[in-house]
């Protein structure tokens, strides 16, 4: 299962912001402080330097980086589930 994860968090549009909102409000999906509460801690040794989501996969891209190598960890926004996570 692939996800469409390319927009830079500083570029995301107001609408995908939005929809996040509504979706979380509707009970839909899970809040990002959830999602990165659960997902923080598994990180060690990383830097986090923040978001995105992608409204139509309803899905978070968390990036992290760790000695010099920039990182994305992929989770399904309704279950909190690690979609994929890159090196």
């Amino acid at each position: 299962m692939g996800c469409a994860l390319s927009v830079p968090a500083q570029a995301q549009t107001r609408g995908d912001q939005d929809q996040a909102r509504k979706e979380m409000k509707a009970g839909n999906v899970r809040s990002l402080r959830d999602i990165e509460r659960d997902v923080l801690p598994r990180m060690k040794g990383s830097q986090y330097l923040g978001p995105e989501y992608d409204a139509a996969a309803m899905a978070y891209r968390l990036k992290f980086i760790r000695d010099g190598r920039v990182m994305f960890v992929d989770v399904d926004a309704r279950t909190g589930r690690i979609i994929r996570r890159s090196n």
